[in-house]
């Protein structure tokens, strides 16, 4: 009869459970970290050290988080924890912008718009009552995410002192010198009714009509025209100057034609016009292209070599107003890469355009309808001149692109007409065409006060001390910064912080005091908001002047909101542990052109410096063929329901393993696999955990110097993991640590060390040193593998903490764990020795899987190995002192080494170790044919030995009833 040898193995026994049931389990670690309010606590444990600040941009008040928003804060956590656990102080103060149209657009679906239901004081009221309900949907969901910080108190673009803080930023811009006023055109949008900033352009397809339009030379400058080309005109003839363009509608406000300085023109015949026939001044370069679209394959050459410069000042007639006389102008921007070579000039309509007409006095020539006739609606003001017979006046410019090509080709000035599919500026918010329009704005002026040259300068210091991350966000930030224009500033909307000014009701310029008068505004709008600008009577501040002056009623744009958070958050916050610059802000990488950008240049209009040492961009979340997540296409993947399927730190690891430089890909089959790796991370700990049973540190530890080889070679691989872990975590290289983490839990422990360890641990007794050997290697892995996962797998590390030994208080206070340390250098194998037997492991079982799969074997524990070796080589030099234990290195129940002189014995598999190609081991591998001991599975010859236990091996008698096996190496 068998004896029952079971409650003689040490079995492991934690309470940390198999699965992680995340759902289920991680709300109420939110709630219980809200309750005993961990971040307070975080933040009292931590002052006094050394500070790093990661500056929050804040997420717009509308709407559910959508993954891209989880993205964004994983990120912005991980960062945070990894530096608290690196030994930081690391506040996190959340926040969210509150103002714009958005949310403008939601409270009319409810209420109308103002003046319907609600004047503007009780509209503005429940634009303030929806953000709040907004955030705090948003903030719930985040919190949910695992993301620490001070969601007790966040800050929010509008609460007063944020306000306020924003009016005297706006001051201390004034101050400075950027500051500007003026009619310049702007990017506008007809939905908003107002003024875009660049940031809220994007570019979408459209199809434009693309015409070719003959501006004939007045009669009294056809004689400078022949000088300058050395021809003599036809009397018939007609010359005129084509143009090229894909927005007819911008001709009633054709002012004039730019010309390349340095572009050389050609006179070449052209079509005819009733039977007159017309000379055309074109770009010699596109001569044949262009005479191409009018019907003309083979070109006529009537006089060329003519650079632009010549043409200044010629005087054409307009298209279709009789009445104008349109000038040519030298413009750099003029080029030779498509249509004619020249470019009819809308000063009101274009930003080159404007700057070339400026340039030449042109504005003052001109009505404020004549430059820009059409109304913040899209329709042409009333009095707009027809075109031809087609009446234009409150017609909007999107229909009147048909009335005026009509009436080109009516008058015989159209030359050519096709629809075409091009690039242009869209609204990002009603997906919507823009058009440019000039109109009185407020400016922060990129050169008067070097603003510009400023900012570039500021772009590369930061690159110079690697702040950028890629790399090439510096590249990008630098070429937007270089050609953007004037920051439009204002706003024509309700819901907003006034530009609190006076503009002199003549000038238009700001009053003298407009300094000391926004401070003074600030501080009322501090205790009542922005009604306090509202319910102001201009004459308590200005007196007398009051009657010179109008109160500006424009809001900010919220690009200025969110890009003075440096002074309104980071400055005003020291009690929060904030200052500024912060050491990193992190976005996406649309945020080049957004927050990045309105931080750089309010925070050099300001203080002359960068509110941000680092920049951090991610990628957007895409579906797995590359598609951008949409609700009409059904691709999008909802953070809220991977929380309830999944769980947030299967999330966090998805987050955490991709290469956010790029495009994110994510689905329901990627996040599954995360999900597999997550199982891998949770069932490694719990094997460790599971093997600490029963192990208190203080009294079962062995010392470093005493461990068993393999143990402190774990502890070796472990400390050369944490190394590279940290320099990660200090480089953002998140898929990186995630990459070694699987690396580490599959390969170092699962497949070896735990693998091998478990016949130690289960088998030898309780308190032998081999043993305790094995738990305290497991101790240490289990202290430091826990806090190289609390800034990725929040919820999992909390639930290790609670369940390991000798972890007291926040894991995220532990620091990086100080009980690794590399194998000394007069250890009895070096870590080159482990490679070459990890190596000739790995040969043994690739001959003991067929052995396996054809059933000669049940196990690796049923084969024996022999290991022939030259006599005297390096092989048999290194591991002769450890050919006893090898055997439970390679799992099986017999190693003999055999040394043999060369050449090797032909039997067996070679095995190419590294580094000894000159000193070839043959491995020969075969089933053992010793009995089975019941206990440890081993096949030993000395099964039986003991008549007492005729069913184990002499090494388990000792286990059991004995002092125990004695173990050096493995």
């Amino acid at each position: 009869m068998s004896r029952d040898y079971k409650h003689t193995i040490q079995l492991p026994a934690t309470d940390f459970p198999m699965r992680g049931d995340l759902p289920k389990r991680e709300p109420g670690m939110v709630r219980a970290w809200q309750e005993n309010d961990r971040y307070a606590r975080l933040r009292a444990a931590t002052i006094g050290r050394p500070r790093f600040v990661l500056h929050d941009g804040p997420p717009y008040a509308n709407g559910a988080i959508h993954i891209g928003h989880a993205v964004n804060k994983i990120l912005k956590d991980i960062v945070v924890k990894s530096k608290l656990v690196s030994g930081f102080d690391a506040p996190y103060v959340p926040g969210w912008d509150c103002h714009g149209l958005p949310i403008e657009l939601a409270v009319e679906k409810t209420h109308g718009k103002v003046g319907q239901k609600l004047d503007a004081a009780a509209f503005r009221a429940q634009c303030r009552q929806y953000a709040g309900e907004q955030i705090a949907g948003q903030s719930a969901d985040f919190q949910r995410l695992g993301v620490l910080g001070n969601w007790n108190d966040p800050y929010r673009t509008m609460d007063f002192r944020y306000e306020a803080g924003m009016l005297r930023a706006l001051a201390r811009i004034v101050e400075r010198g950027h500051l500007a006023r003026g009619v310049k055109p702007v990017h506008w949008c007809f939905d908003c009714g107002s003024a875009q900033a660049e940031a809220e352009i994007e570019y979408a397809d459209k199809v434009s009509p693309a015409v070719d339009v003959a501006y004939a030379v007045v009669a009294a400058d056809r004689t400078r025209v022949a000088d300058a080309f050395g021809v003599a005109i036809d009397a018939n003839a007609i010359v005129c100057v084509p143009i090229w363009t894909t927005t007819p509608w911008t001709l009633p406000a054709s002012l004039a034609v730019a010309l390349g300085p340095d572009l050389e023109y050609a006179m070449v015949r052209g079509p005819d016009q009733d039977g007159q026939p017309r000379w055309l001044i074109v770009a010699r370069d596109l001569v044949s292209r262009a005479l191409a679209r009018y019907g003309i394959d083979t070109p006529e050459l009537l006089g060329g070599g003519v650079p632009g410069a010549m043409l200044e000042g010629v005087r054409l007639a307009h298209p279709f107003y009789a009445g104008r006389t349109v000038p040519i102008l030298l413009g750099e921007h003029v080029s030779a890469e498509e249509g004619t070579g020249a470019v009819h000039t809308a000063p009101g309509h274009g930003q080159e355009d404007f700057a070339v007409s400026q340039r030449y006095g042109l504005l003052e020539r001109f009505s404020a309808a004549e430059i820009n006739p059409v109304a913040a609606n899209g329709t042409y003001l009333p009095g707009t001149p027809p075109a031809g017979a087609h009446a234009l006046e409150g017609v909007h410019i999107w229909k009147a692109n048909d009335l005026i090509v009509s009436a080109l080709g009516d008058n015989g000035t159209l030359l050519h007409f096709e629809r075409v599919t091009h690039s242009y500026p869209h609204c990002w918010r009603h997906r919507t065409p823009v058009a440019f329009r000039a109109t009185p704005q407020w400016f922060i002026a990129m050169e008067p006060a070097n603003l510009r040259a400023d900012s570039l300068e500021e772009i590369a210091r930061i690159g110079r001390a690697g702040g950028w991350y890629p790399d090439w966000g510096e590249e990008r930030i630098a070429g937007m910064i270089a050609g953007r224009p004037d920051w439009c500033i204002s706003r024509q909307r309700t819901w907003g912080v006034p530009i609190a000014l006076f503009a002199h009701k003549v000038t238009g310029e700001p009053h003298p005091r407009s300094v000391e008068f926004l401070r003074v505004v600030a501080e009322r709008v501090a205790t009542q908001g922005v009604e306090a600008w509202y319910a102001l009577d201009a004459a308590e501040l200005l007196g007398e002047d009051a009657k010179h002056y109008d109160k500006v009623q424009d809001i900010l744009d919220v690009w200025f909101d969110s890009g003075v958070t440096h002074e309104c958050v980071l400055a005003a916050r020291p009690e929060d542990g904030l200052s500024k610059p912060a050491e990193l802000y992190l976005e996406g990488s649309d945020q080049h052109r957004g927050w990045f950008q309105s931080s750089l240049l309010t925070g050099v209009a300001m203080d002359g410096a960068a509110p941000y040492r680092q920049c951090l961009t991610h990628g957007f979340a895409v579906d797995a063929q590359g598609h951008k997540m949409s609700k009409s296409i059904g691709n999008v993947v909802a953070p809220q329901k991977v929380m309830d399927v999944l769980g947030a730190d299967v999330l966090r690891l998805w987050v955490a393993g991709t290469d956010y430089r790029n495009e994110m890909t994510v689905s329901d089959e990627i996040l599954k696999r995360t999900a597999d790796a997550y199982r891998r991370i949770r069932n490694t700990a719990r094997f460790l955990l599971g093997n600490l049973a029963g192990f208190d540190p203080a009294t079962h530890e062995v010392p470093l110097d005493e461990m068993l080889l393999l143990d402190r070679w774990i502890v070796h691989r472990a400390h050369a993991q944490q190394v590279a872990i940290v320099a990660a975590y200090d480089r953002y290289d998140f898929p990186d640590i995630v990459q070694r983490l699987s690396n580490f839990c599959s390969v170092d422990l699962g497949s070896l060390y735990l693998d091998v360890t478990k016949d130690r641990l289960y088998t030898m007794r309780e308190n032998s040193v081999g043993r305790r050997s094995a738990q305290t290697a497991m101790y240490h892995l289990a202290h430091a593998f826990v806090r190289w996962i609390a800034p990725i797998l929040s919820f999992t590390a909390d639930e290790i903490w609670e369940h390991l030994p000798g972890a007291e208080g926040d894991v995220l206070l532990a620091g990086w764990y100080g009980g690794l340390a590399p194998l000394p250098k007069d250890a009895a194998l070096s870590p080159v020795d482990f490679e070459r037997l990890l190596a000739l492991r790995s040969r043994i079982q690739t001959v003991l899987e067929p052995m396996r799969a054809a059933g000669s074997i049940g196990s690796s524990l049923d084969a024996r190995v022999e290991v022939a070796c030259r006599t005297g080589g390096a092989f048999q030099t290194r591991f002769a002192g450890v050919a006893d234990e090898l055997r439970f290195l390679f799992i099986t129940s017999g190693v003999e080494l055999v040394e043999a002189e060369s050449p090797l014995p032909p039997a067996g598999v070679e095995a190419e170790l590294p580094g000894d190609a000159a000193d070839p081991v043959r491995v020969r591998v075969a089933p053992s044919t010793d009995p089975k001991c019941i206990r440890c599975w081993h096949h030993r010859a000395d099964v039986g030995s003991d008549p007492a236990h005729p069913e184990i091996c002499a090494r388990c008698v000792g286990n059991v009833e004995g002092p125990g096996e004695l173990r050096l190496y493995f």
